[in-house]
């Protein structure tokens, strides 16, 4: 067998890993490697690639599970583009702590009982693993559904505009694309939870190179290097953005690299807990819809998956199974009282879980994993599910809970005070109807409604059915409050006087009813879409939809909205937002083909909470009272 070596010069002053190949699939050979050999280098000259076979050493600790980009050189007017490849090398690599399984056996079981689009052909997707497009913007859907309207048509336009590319190959969208942008910042980066709405957008549509490309790049930057003084986290962790930077090398020729911000550059410097788990998601949803499992089961993949997982399951001091994170580490990335157990995460946690039990290949080294998944899963359902929901029955509780209870079986396990219960909650909150908290901690419940936490808990099933149902109630009972004018708020209500002072630190971006602070977030649209056709309120979804579509084109597709209802264009939103752009072309997309949305959704499953690992303790001490609490749920 003939063996593909290639070498990329590094440009962080770090010593290059450098990886064997055997029988490059980009070559049109059967993919496979050697863990034991490294040769190095791969020569570009003009657009003619020579292939330099030399310098083979042995190594047993060769890692091959890491991108490849050839370098990109730039001549005068020249460019050359890179090859596609199956396995990747990286500078500035963090080396695995283990040994990992590379037989790909079948995937779990549980891929195919996951959904209910299970029998939904999307095959004609791809036609011969090429990837099968409408043959022009304005065609007619072959269900008689009318061409598409000149927004629609612009937002594609916008959304393409936006691509990224790398080595000649398109891997992401920027945050925003605005012209007119003198000081973009971070915003002509491409974000891992920014993209997922784009990427949805280009899978329904039938374009699924962007997204494998993304979800290998971003994969190659998880093992980099990240520190931020003298401090590394896990190996786990997912980079916040990347940035495709253009660095000079000698005779006029230059090369392009992936620059990626794991928090080291982010405002308060906090590390993208979301990041890892939209990417898994992401990695589940391209499966689902182009029907292309291959990608899930490559080696690389699946040790990246491991490695969040790791990440994310690792032991620590809580007591709770659900994570507990710092202040602005999600979509809210700035201060606003969030630290500890935000709503947001723990429903993408629950997602991230389920997409990896499916995922995950089925062998001796994962049994143990997706033991520990299902645990959590059972005990992070139970634990939301139980101690997160408010209605109007659990409101008139709280208000009369005793404090100060020492024992297994106290009622207020987490010693709420009363007095802790918003006076606007108590008018607020309607007879049929609740939502889920977002955030509870000891001592402490923040009753504000988040809406992607409450929204992505429907998606996920991490509420009851009941309590999903209950959920759209409420939104719909206050659609003034949580729609207005323009859908949807990110958090309800603002954070006011002193309690903004204190809360946001006097944040000028934050100030109420903007931004992360009551601000309204026209990117929430494709989830809300995505929870209303799962619970079969289509007709809600359109209200939306066509509430949105009105305004995003004449307002230049905002990032956010000011004011209590979405009046205004926020005062410092970015305009042309792509994940805005995006949002709406996905919701669009749904809204006319729901049986899609059935491949981006989880159903109940109803043997969650019958596991319970408190069972295998012999010592007789009681320590669980799930069986007290389970017949309150709402099942």
């Amino acid at each position: 067998m003939n063996a593909i070596h290639f070498f990329r010069k590094s440009t962080m002053n770090a010593r290059s890993r450098v990886l064997s190949l055997r029988n490059a699939s980009f070559l049109g050979f059967a993919r496979s490697f050697n863990p034991f050999v490294f040769e190095r280098k791969l020569c570009c000259k003009k657009k003619d690639f020579l292939l330099n076979f030399n310098q083979v050493t042995q190594s047993h600790h060769a890692y091959p599970f890491r991108f490849l980009c050839f370098q990109r050189v730039v001549n005068d007017t020249q460019k050359l583009h890179c090859l596609p490849s199956s396995s990747f090398v990286q500078s500035r690599a963090v080396s695995r702590p283990y040994d990992v399984s590379i037989e790909a056996r079948v995937a779990s079981t549980v891929r195919g009982l996951s959904t209910r689009g299970n029998d939904i052909d999307v095959t004609p997707l791809v036609v011969g693993g090429n990837v099968a497009v409408a043959e022009g913007e304005n065609n007619v859907k072959k269900n008689g559904v009318s061409a598409k309207s000149e927004v629609e048509k612009e937002a594609w336009r916008l959304l393409k505009d936006a691509v990224v590319t790398y080595c000649g190959s398109p891997v992401g969208t920027v945050a925003a694309n605005n012209p007119g942008d003198k000081q973009p910042l971070n915003y002509d980066q491409v974000f891992i939870r920014d993209f997922v709405p784009s990427a949805l957008a280009f899978l329904l549509r039938g374009e699924g190179e962007i997204v494998e490309n993304f979800l290998l790049h971003t994969l190659q930057l998880q093992s980099w290097e990240k520190t931020v003084d003298c401090y590394s986290p896990g190996q786990g962790l997912m980079p916040a953005s990347f940035k495709v930077r253009t660095v000079p090398l000698e005779d006029n020729k230059f090369e392009e690299v992936l620059d990626p911000d794991f928090g080291e550059s982010a405002i308060g410097r906090v590390a993208p807990v979301d990041s890892g788990l939209w990417w898994i998601i992401l990695l589940r949803a391209y499966g689902k819809i182009t029907g292309d499992y291959s990608l899930q089961e490559r080696v690389d993949v699946q040790t990246g998956i491991r490695l969040i997982l790791n990440l994310f399951l690792a032991d620590g001091f809580d007591m709770f199974p659900s994570l507990l994170v710092t202040d602005g580490s999600c979509m809210i990335d700035r201060r606003m009282g969030i630290h500890g157990h935000p709503l947001e995460i723990q429903a993408l946690f629950c997602s991230a879980l389920r997409c990896s039990r499916e995922i995950l290949t089925a062998n001796g080294s994962s049994k143990n994993l997706v033991s520990a998944i299902n645990n959590r899963l059972s005990a992070l359902s139970f634990h939301v599910r139980e101690y997160y929901w408010v209605d109007m029955k659990k409101v008139n509780e709280i208000y009369r809970y005793k404090t100060e209870e020492y024992s297994m079986d106290a009622t207020n396990k987490f010693n709420i005070y009363p007095e802790q219960i918003p006076s606007w909650l108590m008018d607020w909150i309607p007879e049929k109807g609740g939502y889920l908290l977002g955030n509870l901690q000891p001592a402490h419940m923040d009753f504000r409604f988040f809406t992607l936490g409450n929204l992505w808990s429907i998606v996920s099933s991490l509420g009851t059915p009941k309590q999903n149902e209950a959920i759209l109630n409420l939104i719909e009972a206050k659609w003034d409050d949580i729609a207005g004018q323009m859908p949807f708020k990110i958090c309800y209500p603002a954070l006011e006087n002193e309690e903004w002072r204190i809360i946001t630190g006097s944040d000028p971006k934050n100030t109420p009813w903007s931004y992360h602070n009551g601000g309204s977030w026209p990117t929430l649209l494709w989830q809300f879409t995505l929870a209303c056709i799962k619970m079969g309120r289509l007709e809600l979804a359109q209200k939306a939809v066509s509430l949105v579509e009105k305004r995003l084109s004449i307002d230049r597709w905002p990032e956010y909205y000011d004011t209590r209802r979405g009046k205004f264009i926020g005062k410092q939103s970015r305009l042309y937002q792509t994940w805005t752009i995006a949002g709406f072309l996905t919701s669009k997309m749904m809204v006319e083909n729901p049986q899609m949305a059935s491949l981006l959704y989880w159903e109940e499953d109803y043997e969650l909470l019958d596991i319970c690992v408190c069972a295998l303790n012999k010592s007789g001490r009681k320590n669980c009272s799930r069986g007290a609490a389970k017949s309150q749920i709402l099942v």
